[in-house]
């Protein structure tokens, strides 16, 4: 297990070393922490990265023209032909098993891809290595699809590490400069303290605790030691709060109360001598007497300081403006527009090998053949002489299938309203959106919390029945509304689905917080966690008068502010549309 002292520097040398330490720890775990997603853009410090971990296991690349044929495998159609039998080819998640799966460009995978590699992470899958070469700089950034990175334990970002050009001109990779933590002491009650660290940190996902605790375990093997929960030590601890939490914040942990705070040291009046030490008695142990051994540290706080020093460059800022990301525009019922070569609409030809799903465009291949044909020695059969170079194969542009999710406030004297309302706009998107194969689904949220009124259907008669009992009145629990539309949303799009959230409330929460914030401020948080989702979303703020609150959870989420004092079905399904939408 790589080791070394200091402070860290300004040029990510602590990020360098929890780098470098992933590597060990990967090569200890296993697939049991899924993988590392690594935000680097090309250059000579991930180059140096690779090379360290081209050492520990063998990697192969993820081809860009990789489909779910490639990953799974099927019918070699070229081989087949030739033998006049079926012959089977395995696909990359079989042949790379006990290997890395490297992929490049992770934030442009196709979301249908991205979702069956997050299938495959459930099951026996290899490591994956993803690289997420976008700007860092740059707020509408593709990102990698959110059900494949939550899988991944290890979060890694090399954009701001600068290391000494003559030692990487060198072939050499500079050794890490930091600890995170002392290597003697035992840490007390690891589960809990990861979990309430994620907890404090922001983080909703309970696997993100989970999988700190398999790269603390897996950091223990990696150095030599047991892997038993009551042998970790802080600085394994360290290590998986610094890799795994700390890239998945979304907020800062609060400060400990005052009470809490240690009381300054007395001072003595300058005129004053410091009193002198008592002298040692029998019962005073001395220099050879042995010392008591020190209780288990509780390591909350040094997980929490661990963490800290991992979150990616400018997210403080980020996080203290609310402004973390913006919401992609690409969304809606329509969905969003993905090129392919396997299916959609047209979109003309390039060069390339039919196979795969990819399909031959037999008069441009000829067309592009032609001419050369007087330059090429001719054949005995005298047909056309093809190369390689002369293929071509069709291109499309697919859209991708989408489903809008209406959270709608079924609290108060007007929830009856709203949801009559909101009935009514599934009714005309559904009787749209058929076509498009478009799905809609509803959550209400009202009294303490929220419930899933109608899961995502494409099922006018379904969506009839399950919306003909819905009830209304009680608190306004916004945090649990905007809670549950999220979660709904994300599993959508684990399905390689394109979810646009729509919310209808007047903006006012009541209920939600857990004594120490207000109800008002447990809502912001629910909806800043939208914007680091990266949803499209739609706030319609339905009060008679409309107040700084709708605008405020607006703003945070990333979403289209549309004011409905009269709100009605046509109204929104026009703001739904407006977005993107049908």
């Amino acid at each position: 297990m790589t080791q070394a002292a200091g402070d860290g520097e300004d040029d990510g040398s602590e990020r360098w070393a929890l780098a470098l330490d992933s590597i060990d720890i990967i090569a200890a775990a296993g697939n049991r922490v899924g993988g590392i997603l690594l935000r680097a853009r090309p250059g000579p410090v991930r180059d140096a990265w690779m090379a360290a971990l081209a050492m520990v296991l063998p990697v192969r690349r993820l081809p860009g023209s990789a489909d779910a044929e490639a990953l799974d495998g099927g019918l070699d159609l070229t081989a087949t032909l030739a033998s006049g039998k079926p012959v089977h080819r395995t696909g990359l998640l079989q042949d790379a098993r006990g290997q890395m799966l490297l992929v490049p460009m992770a934030e442009r995978l196709n979301p249908a891809l991205a979702a069956r590699l997050a299938t495959a992470l459930d099951d026996d899958a290899p490591v994956l290595i993803l690289f997420d070469e976008g700007d860092p700089d740059d707020p509408e950034r593709e990102r990698v699809l959110p059900s494949l990175a939550e899988r991944l334990a290890i979060h890694i970002d090399l954009n701001a590490v600068r290391l000494p050009m003559a030692a990487l001109l060198a072939g050499e990779a500079p050794p890490p400069l930091a600890m995170l933590a002392e290597p003697g002491a035992v840490a007390k009650d690891p589960e809990t303290a990861l979990s309430v660290a994620a907890a404090a940190l922001g983080i909703a996902s309970i696997r993100a605790p989970i999988l700190a605790l398999r790269v603390a375990r897996a950091h223990a093997r990696a150095d030599g030691r047991s892997d038993a929960i009551d042998q970790l030590r802080e600085a394994d601890m360290a290590a998986a709060a610094a890799l795994v939490l700390g890239p998945r914040a979304t907020r800062m942990p609060p400060p400990p109360p005052e009470d809490e705070q240690p009381p300054p040291p007395e001072e003595s009046p300058p005129d004053q001598e410091p009193p002198e030490p008592p002298p040692p008695s029998d019962d005073t142990p001395g220099d050879d007497q042995e010392q008591p051994e020190p209780p288990p540290i509780d390591p909350t706080d040094m997980v929490l300081d661990a963490a800290q020093t991992a979150l990616p460059p400018g997210l403080l800022d980020a996080l203290a403006a609310g402004t973390i990301s913006k919401a992609p525009k690409t969304s809606g019922s329509s969905g969003a527009k993905q090129k392919s070569i396997t299916s959609g609409r047209p979109a003309g030809v390039r060069p390339g090998m039919p196979g795969r799903g990819a399909r031959l465009a037999l008069i441009e291949t000829i067309k592009s053949a032609a001419p050369w044909q007087k330059v090429r020695p001719a054949r005995d059969d005298g047909r056309l002489a093809i190369r390689t170079d002369d293929l071509r194969i069709r291109r499309y542009i697919a859209q991708t299938q989408s489903t809008t999710i209406f959270a709608v406030d079924a609290s108060g004297s007007a929830a009856f309203a709203r949801l009559a309302e909101a009935k009514g706009a599934i009714e005309l998107l559904l009787a749209e959106a058929y076509v498009k194969r478009a799905e809609v689904a509803l959550v209400a949220f009202r009294g303490t919390d929220a419930a899933l009124a109608l899961p995502p259907t494409r099922s006018l008669p379904r969506a009839r029945k399950e919306l003909a009992g819905l009830a209304g009145g009680g608190g306004t629990p916004i945090a649990a509304g905007l809670d549950m539309a999220r979660k709904v949303a994300e599993a959508e799009r684990g399905r390689g689905r394109s979810p646009l959230v729509v919310v209808l409330t007047d903006g006012r929460a009541n209920v939600g917080g857990d004594g120490k914030i207000s109800p008002q401020e447990a809502a912001l948080a629910a909806a800043r966690a939208f914007r680091v989702a990266g949803i499209a979303c739609v706030f319609i703020d339905c009060a008679p008068r409309p107040r700084p609150q709708g605008a405020e959870l607006a703003a945070a989420m990333g979403a289209r502010l549309v004011t409905l004092p009269r709100v009605d079905a046509k109204s929104v399904v026009a703001a739904v549309k407006a977005s993107g939408g049908l």
